[in-house]
């Protein structure tokens, strides 16, 4: 036995969970016919993430990461224990986006304050997760021109990036 299959994976099951938070937040909106109040989505995923399914001029458009905004004018949203799905308008074309929540690396609704990052997920050959690692330094400094959404590197958002001051 590794040494990692002989401790418990404390920081996947709090991903797993947080992940959780996105496809129940999917879901109540789904189930709501719309968002309420003021609340919107800012969805951040991986565009060559096995199971992305996008059109190949976005994918050209966003290599490596896009953003979507789930706000006034979104249609067929579903969302399952693996992916979601949505129509958005891009350039007044109807397109439908397929996203495996393990592609999702920021979700944020900046209405409330609140936002989460991911590390991204990757199968391995034999069917298991496995975080993707960055040998470099985690930086989460955050400045106004990235909109106070956080570099990649960290796995949980602090709320305080998001808070009215």
């Amino acid at each position: 036995m590794t040494e990692e299959e002989n401790t418990l994976r404390y920081d996947k099951m709090v991903e797993s969970a947080l992940r959780g938070v996105v496809r129940q937040a999917i879901q109540e909106v789904k189930d709501a016919d719309g968002l309420p109040g003021e609340h919107h989505f800012y969805i951040t995923f991986i565009t060559d993430y096995p199971g992305v399914k996008i059109p190949d001029y976005l994918r050209e458009r966003y290599p490596g990461e896009m953003t979507i905004v789930l706000q006034y004018q979104f249609y067929d949203l579903f969302v399952d224990d693996e992916k979601m799905g949505v129509t958005l308008s891009f350039n007044n074309v109807p397109e439908k986006l397929e996203v495996p929540l393990a592609a999702i690396s920021i979700f944020a609704d900046p209405s409330v304050n609140f936002a989460l990052q991911f590390q991204p997920i990757h199968e391995n050959e034999d069917g298991e997760d496995s975080e993707q690692h960055s040998d470099d330094s985690e930086d989460n400094d955050s400045s106004d021109d990235d909109k106070g959404l956080p570099k990649s590197g960290g796995e949980v958002v602090s709320l305080d990036n998001f808070r009215k001051k």
